[in-house]
C-alpha cells in the first residue's frame, strides 16, 4: 500500500461530499456521514460505474481536461449518459472544493465516483435503470507519506494477467477491478508493496492500480506499450517530459528478465506521482548503494512538479474554457 500510503489528517472526518441525484438531477453537499446511496444503486448490486481520481491545487483541478475527456470516453464505451457537460462536471467539482474551504490548499485528492443509477430491481440490464447516473465527488486533504515514498516499491509479479479488450477494456476506469484487487491480495500475502501484472504474452505490463516504467542501462527510459492497461494520465505526461527534455524514452515490449536488469525503476498516478522501485521478485534493482530514486526518476519527478505548476498556474477560467471551448459541442 506503499504507492497511497497518507498523512492522516483529522479534517477529513468532517468533509463535505458532493452528490448529483441522478432521479432528482439535484446536486447537494452532505457531510461525510450522511453521504449514502441506495442498496438498489448500480455500483452496490453489480459494479456499474466509473471513477477518476484527480489532483486539486490551489482550487484549481490538475491536468482537468485529461481527467474529465478520460471519464467522457470511459462513459461513452460504457454507453452511460452522464446527462451533463463536461463545463458542468468540472463546476459541480469546483462548488465542491469551494464549500469545503480547499480552494487554498495543495495536497487535495478527489475521488469522482459515477453509478449508473438507480435500478428498479436488482438486475443487470440498463434497461431497469431510473433516471441519470448518480454522480459523487470526495474531496480529501491527501498528502504522500514522505517516509513511504522515499524508501521506494518492493514489487511482486502476481501471477494474475492483465485481460484482453474484448473482454473488459483495461482501458476502462471501471468500478469493477477484481483482477486488480486479486493481484493486490497477492502482493500483501506476502508482504509487497504492489503487484506487477504482465500482459496475456507475458510481457511486464503495469502493477495494480500505478503504471510502471523502467530505466535501461545508459539511461533509455522504457514503458510498456499503451495495450492491456490503464489510460495513466501521469504516464502520458511523463512520456512527454521525456520527450520534451532529450531524455531518451519508448514505448515497447519487455520482459521480466530487462527489468530485473534496469538501472531503475519507478511508478506513476496520479496521488503518488513518482515512486521508485527498489526490487521486484526480491531481485534489487540497479547497482547504487544509496537508498531512494536514481537520477533519471529523480529528474523526471521534478521536470513532472514543474509541469503540474504551469498547468494549475492558470485560472479558473483559462481552465474551463479548455475543458468546455464554446465551439464545442457539449
Amino acid at each position: 500500500m506503499a504507492t497511497h500510503k497518507v498523512v492522516p489528517n483529522t479534517k477529513n472526518e468532517s468533509i463535505l461530499i458532493g452528490m448529483r441525484d441522478g432521479v432528482t438531477g439535484k446536486f447537494s453537499l452532505r457531510p461525510r456521514n450522511e453521504a449514502v446511496v441506495s442498496v438498489f444503486d448500480s455500483n452496490f448490486l453489480i459494479g456499474d460505474g466509473i471513477w477518476e481520481g484527480v489532483r486539486v491545487c490551489r482550487g484549481r483541478v490538475q491536468f482537468a481536461k485529461a481527467h474529465i475527456d478520460r471519464l467522457f470516453q470511459s462513459a461513452k464505451a460504457m454507453d452511460m449518459n452522464l446527462g451533463l457537460s463536461r463545463g458542468a462536471l468540472l463546476k459541480l467539482i469546483h462548488d465542491t472544493v469551494d464549500a469545503n474551504g480547499m480552494q487554498d490548499s495543495d495536497g487535495i485528492h478527489i475521488r469522482l465516483v459515477v453509478s449508473r443509477g438507480l435500478k428498479s430491481t436488482p438486475y443487470q440490464n440498463p434497461s431497469v435503470n431510473i433516471g441519470l447516473p448518480l454522480i459523487v465527488i470526495i474531496p480529501e486533504i491527501k498528502v504522500a507519506d514522505p517516509v513511504a515514498k522515499s524508501r521506494g516499491l518492493r514489487l511482486i509479479t502476481s501471477h494474475i494477467r492483465r485481460g484482453t479488450p474484448d473482454v473488459k477494456d483495461e482501458m476502462w476506469n471501471h468500478i469493477s477491478k477484481a483482477t486488480d484487487v486479486q493481484a493486490c491480495i497477492g502482493a500483501n500475502v506476502v508482504g509487497a508493496d504492489e503487484a506487477l501484472m504482465l500482459d496475456p504474452n507475458g510481457h511486464v505490463k503495469t502493477c495494480n492500480s500505478t503504471n510502471f516504467f523502467i530505466v535501461r542501462p545508459g539511461g533509455e527510459v522504457w514503458a510498456p506499450t499503451r495495450a492491456y492497461q490503464m489510460q495513466g494520465i501521469t504516464r502520458e505526461k511523463t512520456l512527454a517530459i521525456c520527450r520534451e527534455n532529450g531524455i531518451p524514452v519508448r514505448e515497447c515490449d519487455f520482459t521480466l528478465t530487462e527489468t530485473y536488469g534496469a538501472d531503475e525503476a519507478f511508478c506513476t498516478g496520479t496521488f503518488p506521482s513518482h515512486i521508485c522501485v527498489v526490487s521486484v521478485d526480491g531481485r534489487k534493482i540497479g547497482e547504487r548503494d544509496e537508498e531512494g530514486p536514481g537520477p533519471v526518476t529523480r529528474s523526471i519527478a521534478e521536470l513532472y512538479k514543474n509541469y503540474v505548476e504551469q498547468d494549475v498556474g492558470r485560472t479558473r477560467e483559462t481552465i474551463m474554457a479548455e475543458v468546455a471551448p464554446l465551439s464545442a459541442k457539449l
